[in-house]
Formats: C-alpha cells, structure tokens, sequence
C-alpha cells in the first residue's frame, strides 16, 4: 500500500428538501385546507476515525464528497425524508485544517472521534405551517436551505511513542528492524526509507511505537533531500532516538540534524532525545571510543553505543526510551485527570 500523509477534499452536506403546497381533498370534503409536508433535512458530513487506515492514499482518487440532500415534503403533512448522513473515514492522527493550510480544524488523534464538518441544510416549510385564522388557503411553501461547503485539507500525523531521527544511512531502518516487528526495506545507500514506518516493541509486558522516517540532510528544512515534510510525523512522540553513524563525521552529522529539527519548529528540538553511536559493529575499539568522546563533545549528553545488525546495545536505549514514555503517558493522564479551575 503506498503511503499518502496529505490531501485536499472538497465536501458538501446535503440541500435540505422542498416544502409542499398541498391541500386537503377527500369525498365530500372539497375544500379542506392545506395539508403540505415540510421537506427533510440534508445528510450532514461527518469524518471519524478508523483504527484499520495508516494512510490518507484512498483521497488520491476521490476528492469530493457530497451527502444526500433532503427529500422534499408532501400532501397529508408528511414531512420528506432527511438525507443520509456520510461519514468519510481517516486514520487516528489526522488533523483537519482549513484551506490555507494553517488554520487546525480539528485534530482527530483518539480512537472512535468523530467531528461533523458540515452540517446539512434544515428543509423547507410546507404550506400547512403559514395558515392562518385569516388565510386559510396559503399557497406558500419554502424552499430547503442549502448545504454547507467547503474545501480542507488532511493532514496525517503518525501517532508513535518514539522518533528515529538522523541522517540518511545512519542505520535507523536497521535499528526498528532489530527491536520491533516492522519489516522496513534496509539498503547500504541514502534514503533506503522514502516514507514513515512504524513497529512495535515489547519490553516489560508493555508495548510502545517507534517511528522511522527518511533522513534528514543540511538544508531539509527550505527543501533539499525529501525535505521536512515527514518531520510531522514524529511531533507527537515522547522522545527522539538520534542515530548517528559512527564511521562518519559523528560531530558534523550531529550538529546537521539537530539544526533542522530546530528550524523546523513546532517543539521538536525540546524534546527528550537519545543520544546512539550506530554501526558499532564495524569500528574497532578505539574508534568507537574515539567517535563517542567526539559525539558526546557535540551533543552535551551521554551517548548510547549499539549495533543493530548484532543488536548490541539496544536493551539499554529501548529502556530508557520507554521510562521517557511512561513519564510522557502519567503527564497525559494527569491533565486529563485534573479538576478543572
């Protein structure tokens, strides 16, 4: 399935239905007075999660979406009946926002949320509502009112505990292949990863998610590479597991990422990070240690060591991951828990 995180949709809810002009007319009843239904109301639009979606690539070939509008009323007061409600299925972690593409609608980041985006229009009065005890007779009927439009855009944002971040090549396919169930393609060449990949790890009778995303290179943030653009996916974790290849100028690929995390914005360079020496199965001792007393110079923090392809390392930093996580997890909780002021 191939992996779309943007798309532009157009929606429209329903018109709502037609009043009526009727009148009564019956055996010896010539002359009955009006009788005409109101119309139904228009389906509204509807967009709620679904568990089973990881990607937004089903809008790829279909944009528009309209609900049924309202039927319209009929003779014998019968109201017509309202149109259907669609409802336009995305994956948890969608945002919504308006058609500049900056302002946040809605951020649909739980399971079972579902949001109404347009309403639909309410239907017409039938000539029964405007009689009265001087007119009798109205021939008076509304019409329904219209649905709303409008265009938005969706916006996926993959719901992880945990982000690799790092340059291309720094073996961060290799590493969630090691400790989780993910199978991504893994290459000795840059930018093996073209879009995000999830796994799960299990550690302590508990699970979290880690988020692999394309390499990030000098000049991300105004479009060099594969840009920013994934960088998204990785706002909402807990901490940052930043792999740098040690047979490389750790300092340098160090100090590259970490200034597109902090020109991208959006808190990404506040948060948590891991600091991983990787490949350490293809140094030698000395150039191992060589390369993390030079990483941790740069980074201002302990460096973790490991090799993926002989997972060496990976308990100790999937550890410490995980108590970012739990403390992330009983912060979440206890806002939610908090009586309000």
């Amino acid at each position: 399935m191939r992996f779309l995180d943007e798309a532009k949709i157009f929606v429209k809810s329903g018109d709502g239905g037609n009043g009526c002009v009727a009148f009564r007319r019956e055996k010896f009843i010539p002359d009955g007075g009006p009788n005409g239904g109101d119309g139904g109301r228009g389906g509204d639009v509807v967009v709620e999660t679904d568990p089973a979606l990881n990607t937004l690539i089903d809008f790829r070939y279909r944009q528009h979406f309209k609900a049924e509008r309202g039927h319209h009323g009929m003779g014998s007061d019968r109201t017509g009946k309202s149109g259907q409600t669609l409802s336009i299925k995305v994956p948890i972690g969608t945002q919504i926002l308006a058609e500049d593409r900056e302002t946040l609608l809605y951020d649909l980041d739980r399971p079972g949320l579902r949001v109404r985006l347009a309403k639909g229009g309410d239907g017409g009065f039938g000539n029964a509502r405007f009689k009265t005890s001087t007119n009798r007779a109205p021939r008076r009927a509304d019409p329904g009112w219209p649905g709303e439009e409008l265009w938005v855009w969706l916006r996926l944002k993959l719901l992880a505990d945990c982000g690799l971040v790092g340059m291309p090549n720094a073996g961060k396919s290799t590493f969630l292949a090691s400790c989780t169930n993910a199978k991504p393609k893994i290459g000795d060449y840059p930018f093996t990863t073209l879009a995000p990949q999830l796994g799960t790890v299990e550690l302590d009778d508990d699970v979290f998610v880690i988020a692999d995303i394309p390499g990030l290179i000098e000049g991300a943030h105004e479009g060099t590479g594969l840009g920013d653009r994934f960088l998204g996916h990785v706002e909402r974790c807990a901490v940052l597991i930043h792999l740098v290849d040690g047979t490389g100028d750790v300092a340098t690929a160090y100090r590259t990422v970490r200034h597109e995390l902090e020109a991208y914005g959006h808190g990404l360079a506040e948060k948590p990070e891991l600091v991983c020496l990787s490949k350490l199965d293809a140094l030698s001792d000395a150039a191992a240690d060589a390369a993390a007393d030079a990483l941790g110079q740069a980074a201002g923090k302990p460096v973790f060591r490991l090799s993926s392809v002989v997972k060496t390392g990976l308990p100790a930093v999937l550890r410490a991951a995980k108590k970012e996580v739990d403390a992330a997890r009983a912060r979440r909780v206890a806002a939610l828990t908090a009586p309000s002021p």
